[in-house]
């Protein structure tokens, strides 16, 4: 028997066998496979935000490409293609200015639902705010920016107001609010009441931001505007608030990466 186990051992040793598994070594790290990556949610994000920014050239203008995009990116050099409009407006359940039924009163859906929640948020803590102006079609632009020309010049009136067919307004994801201290008026004032201060704060949270900083006005090319709230999402609107940039900065901060 003891003869018969050495011979067992034996052969155990020459064959190079083990009583138990052997442990198996991680395979070697491939170093080319270990890339830094964008993490997949900022890759989403700047895809995104470069589909916004898209421009075709059309009659020697720059014409967006997407305007359909929650990031869609209108400023002074990027127009709305001609004859455009959102196919998903709808009037958000909030206090207005007016009564009517106005195309001001409507947003894209997405859109007016965040303002729900964000008024709502606001009224649970004292704070009412009021819709003034949403929605803006190529006729009342174009009706508006005239107003404006003849009463300040045209250098002033584009501080101040879109060129027909480049206005925010026209993609339903923006909309000027105000209060009733402010009696509704669109004023730089508005910043310094308890609603402007507490927008200023808490849009983000909803997927908004102020679009028209005080300090960059030379970049928006718009002078400064508390009222004006524009939806983009709110992984977009912190990652803007949290940056102290503008969507037009957004655009080369993240669409480029």
């Amino acid at each position: 028997m003891k003869k018969i186990l050495c011979m067992f051992l034996c052969l155990m040793l020459l064959t190079g066998c083990s009583s138990s598994d052997p442990v198996k070594k991680p395979a070697p790290i491939d170093e080319d496979d270990a890339t830094s990556e964008i993490p997949k949610e900022e890759s989403m994000q700047a895809k995104e935000a470069a589909k916004g920014a898209e421009v075709s050239m059309v009659d020697g203008k720059k014409v967006l490409k997407n305007p359909d995009s929650t990031l869609v990116l209108v400023n002074k050099e990027n127009a709305l293609p001609d004859n455009w409009a959102p196919t998903d407006l709808v009037a958000p359940k909030v206090a207005f200015s007016f009564k009517e039924d106005h195309p001001r009163r409507y947003l894209r859906k997405e859109a007016a639902e965040a303002l729900e929640a964000l008024f709502s948020k606001a009224k649970e803590e004292s704070i009412i705010l009021y819709g003034v102006s949403g929605y803006r079609p190529f006729d009342t632009q174009k009706r508006i920016y005239n107003n404006e020309v003849n009463q300040v010049g045209e250098e002033e009136a584009k501080k101040n107001v879109a060129i027909p067919g480049y206005s925010e307004h026209q993609t339903g994801l923006c909309i000027d609010v105000s209060s009733e201290d402010m009696d509704f008026l669109l004023k730089e004032e508005f910043e310094d009441t308890k609603e402007g201060k507490w927008l200023a704060d808490n849009a983000k949270d909803f997927g908004f931001i102020i679009r028209y900083p005080k300090d960059k006005v030379s970049i928006t090319g718009y002078n400064y505007e508390p009222w004006h709230i524009r939806y983009v999402g709110v992984e977009a609107a912190n990652f803007i608030v949290s940056h102290n940039i503008t969507l037009d900065e957004y655009y080369t901060e993240v669409a480029k990466k």
